[in-house]
């Protein structure tokens, strides 16, 4: 048993060593290790898994080379629209946002929601409001903006007007959504997940990371999962709160349980990944994607980062 254990991920896809170079390989790894310090550093000093998954979130938010907060990708008018969700396995209290526009930290906006209101997921302009009067750090939407986002957004586009592709989803394959689950010392579970999305999402989509049991889920009872992928069909399988289901009641390990889910989603023509931590603090990688940025902490001194499917 860990005393305390820690997983992080920053989106699944089509992530192949000979399709990035050294230098961006090398900076994701060092923000998924900055994500899990900053989490590490609540959990060694006895703090609550809820803090240590907020605060290792945030870290991947502020980095630009994932998709969420600072970095999203783009919505068909060219805006980002942010959703986040975090969940406390110890009460099973909840708090998620969709659609949300000037909050720095959406996951930070999530925790207030389920913190200091009576609800567990506010959506769009009402959400943003929630976040001024709750005192939270603004930004204006451009922000969170990048280069590199624009450039995907006018690929698709451009695809799209050319016939080659909805201008939906996302040509690239790559879901940067990021995401991170936990166990405190004293045995309690949590887990929080962000994104922006889909490039190119039009009608107001919202995936599965707000979604408590689809892409964010944490019961004491069971496990705590941040999913990242196709949200779709993340949302279609209940995806999170499946594999803590598939625990409980049919007795299965959690790599097991986590496989299961990834095979039913992959059967319905899904693609992505989980992370995911049980009671006990055993953690678990599971995707069926060429690879999947990840990494863990855990009270034995272990702190890995991995992008490959060939890694361990």
């Amino acid at each position: 048993m860990q005393d305390w254990a820690l997983v992080v991920h920053g989106g699944a896809g089509m992530l192949e060593r000979g399709g990035m170079t050294a230098e961006h390989d090398s900076g994701q790894r060092a923000a998924l290790a900055a994500a899990l310090q900053a989490g590490k550093s609540v959990l060694q000093d006895g703090g609550a898994a809820v803090d240590a998954v907020e605060a290792a979130v945030a870290v991947l938010e502020d980095h630009p080379g994932f998709n969420a907060g600072h970095g999203a990708v783009l919505n068909a008018e060219g805006t980002v629209e942010l959703d986040a969700a975090i969940m406390n396995g110890a009460d099973r209290n909840a708090g998620a946002v969709a659609g949300v526009t000037k909050t720095r930290n959406p996951v930070r906006l999530a925790r207030a929601v389920m913190d200091h209101s009576p609800h567990v997921m506010l959506q769009g302009n009402g959400a943003d409001i929630f976040s001024e009067q709750s005192g939270l750090e603004q930004a204006p939407n451009d922000y969170f903006v990048t280069a590199e986002r624009q450039e995907a957004l006018r690929r698709m586009q451009e695809a799209a007007a050319a016939g080659d592709g909805d201008g939906v989803f996302d040509a690239e394959v790559k879901f940067g959504t990021v995401g991170a689950v936990a166990r405190d010392k004293a045995g309690n579970l949590a887990a929080a997940t962000s994104t922006g999305g889909l490039t190119g999402k039009r009608f107001g989509r919202v995936g599965d990371s707000p979604i408590v049991g689809a892409g964010t889920y944490a019961d004491n009872r069971g496990c705590a999962v941040s999913a990242t992928g196709s949200g779709e069909f993340y949302i279609r399988a209940n995806a999170a709160a499946t594999i803590s289901a598939e625990m409980r009641y049919r007795d299965q390990e959690l790599q097991q349980a986590a496989d299961t889910v990834q095979a039913d989603i992959r059967r319905m023509g899904g693609a992505g990944g989980v992370i995911a931590v049980a009671a006990d603090g055993t953690p678990v990688y599971s995707f069926n994607t060429p690879g999947m940025y990840r990494g863990m902490a855990l009270a034995d001194g272990t702190l890995t980062t991995a992008i490959y499917g060939d890694e361990a």
